[in-house]
């Protein structure tokens, strides 16, 4: 079946982006949703003073407090949540020579 075709003219909404310092990072799990999937892990970050939710697979983040970190998000009724796999380290182009 051929992808990319959306139904109406709705436009999509942007992702929602941010950048800044990961100042405190919360674990919770392992969460067994249903039967056969794997342990899911939730994460409570700050960033910026921002509250931000993560769920992931792995128990252990890839960044660590006192990092910049850039994700990409969506704000729901529950919260903001880090959409999966955005979570990484900013770069930051000055720094190298």
């Amino acid at each position: 079946m051929a992808g990319g075709f959306r139904r109406g003219k709705r436009a999509r909404t942007p992702k929602l982006e941010a950048r800044g310092e990961l100042q405190s990072v919360e674990r919770e799990g392992p969460f067994k949703e249903w039967l056969g999937m794997p342990d899911l892990y939730r994460f409570h970050l700050v960033v910026d003073g921002e509250a931000y939710s993560y769920q992931t697979e792995d128990a252990e983040l890839a960044v660590a407090v006192g990092d910049r970190v850039v994700f990409r998000y969506k704000e729901t009724k529950a919260g903001k949540w880090i959409d999966r796999n955005s979570l990484g380290k900013a770069i930051d182009p000055s720094d190298y020579q």
